[in-house]
């Protein structure tokens, strides 16, 4: 309640000029359907719908010193009450200065470079009832303060209050035997969600490298599960961490050489380092046409091991992935991948596709194929012969078929 209070605060006055001027709306409606191919264990139908709404808005004033904007989303499912649900992504006032920008309110950031593991990105909580990539996130009010020179751009983040992880639901997919509790959730912090947490970050461009320093420090974006409540749902566990941050990246003809790499403190296994680096080479005017093809690879290490959240994958992997742009006036485009463990040999295939459909239609398609180890059976759960805190969403028949289409507005 209280970062609602701060935030009206900080936000009241820009609402109000906003809303006596004349500012750009858009608008999208998407139709969405899910199809599970392997007969899903766990009670779980094989297909769902959904749809959504989603608006923005901008306008500014004072000769573009100042921009106010916002963007909001709704999703109703048939299937998951726990993907039904809505968001505000952006309520923000911002003003630009010569050497400085400062932006209050509630606001989406993103940090990282590499393409299948977004291992730094921690100021927004994740939304695994949109994407289970990690790539939908949750608003989060913040005051961020950046700061332009010639040596860089220094952004400063007080970061107003905590954003829970989301999870699917005893209805929803990917998900893995144990349904994760919604409603309770445990803190190391005394202040709870009402916490206010600290970041920091520094980019540069240097001729053909950019650069990247940060730090976090606060709430942890990533829970541990570390109790059943009385339900037998797994709680969350939000630790208080420090992290500090490293992105590089090198354009170099048609190379694209990118690493992230961070090292965090406050988990339950200590003090650990984690990285993902690689290369993306692009091949240009395919087979003589205007089409692009992109090959991706990366590697992904956390030295914590099987001791890691994601410990199913993404550990000690190989990532390969395919990204074919058409460049057609479509804007169709496609990127393919895998990531591999070879010390277990379990895969994780992945798709994803969109197309435009005239001036105000688009399709997607997104496909994830697991395969891993068969998962526990209702009886493994019952008798206590399965660890429910271990690889919570590890399982053979994760597979997920999405379809969507949007209509713009």
């Amino acid at each position: 309640m209280r970062s609602r209070v701060v935030l009206v605060a900080l936000i009241l006055p820009w609402l109000t000029v906003s809303a006596v001027q004349a500012g750009d709306w858009d608008f999208e409606l998407g139709a969405e359907y899910r199809y599970l191919p392997q007969n899903p264990p766990y009670g779980v139908g094989d297909d769902a719908a959904s749809v959504s709404v989603r608006g923005e808005y901008v306008h500014d004033w004072n000769d573009g010193a100042d921009l106010f904007q916002f963007e909001a989303f709704y999703r109703w499912s048939e299937a998951d009450d726990e993907r039904t649900h809505g968001d505000i992504q952006d309520l923000a006032w911002i003003h630009v200065a010569d050497d400085w920008e400062l932006r209050s309110g509630v606001r989406t950031v993103f940090w990282g470079v590499t393409e299948f593991q977004h291992l730094v990105d921690i100021v927004n909580q994740s939304d695994l009832v949109e994407r289970t990539d990690g790539e939908a996130k949750l608003g989060q009010p913040m005051i961020n303060l950046s700061l332009v020179s010639d040596w860089g751009i220094v952004d400063l983040f007080a970061l107003v209050g905590f954003r829970e992880r989301t999870f699917p639901g005893e209805d929803g997919w990917p998900r893995g035997p144990l349904v994760i509790s919604s409603d309770d959730a445990d803190y190391e912090s005394g202040a709870e969600d009402k916490r206010v947490d600290i970041a920091a970050r520094w980019s540069t461009s240097i001729e053909a490298w950019e650069l990247a320093l940060s730090y976090f420090g606060g709430t942890s974006r990533d829970p541990e599960f570390r109790r059943i409540n009385a339900q037998g749902e797994p709680v969350p566990f939000y630790p208080v961490i420090d992290q500090f941050g490293l992105e590089l990246q090198y354009n170099y003809d048609a190379w694209l050489l990118k690493m992230e790499a961070l090292n965090r403190s406050g988990t339950e296994s200590g003090r650990y380092f984690a990285t993902v680096f690689g290369f993306e080479y692009t091949l240009e005017g395919l087979f003589d046409g205007v089409s692009d093809l992109g090959i991706v690879s990366e590697y992904n290490y956390d030295e914590r091991g099987k001791e890691s959240p994601s410990s199913y994958y993404l550990e000690n992997d190989i990532a390969l992935g395919l990204r074919w742009a058409l460049n057609d006036e479509a804007s169709t485009e496609m990127l393919g991948g895998i990531i591999y463990d070879h010390k277990t040999n379990e895969r994780v295939f992945s798709l994803e596709a969109s197309r435009r459909l005239g001036d105000v239609w688009m399709v997607s398609l997104d496909a994830l194929f697991f395969h891993s180890k068969t998962p526990p059976s209702q009886d493994d759960l019952a008798n206590g012969s399965f660890d429910p805190l271990y690889k919570l969403a590890q399982s053979s028949r994760n597979d997920l078929l999405q379809l969507e289409l949007i209509r713009y507005f």
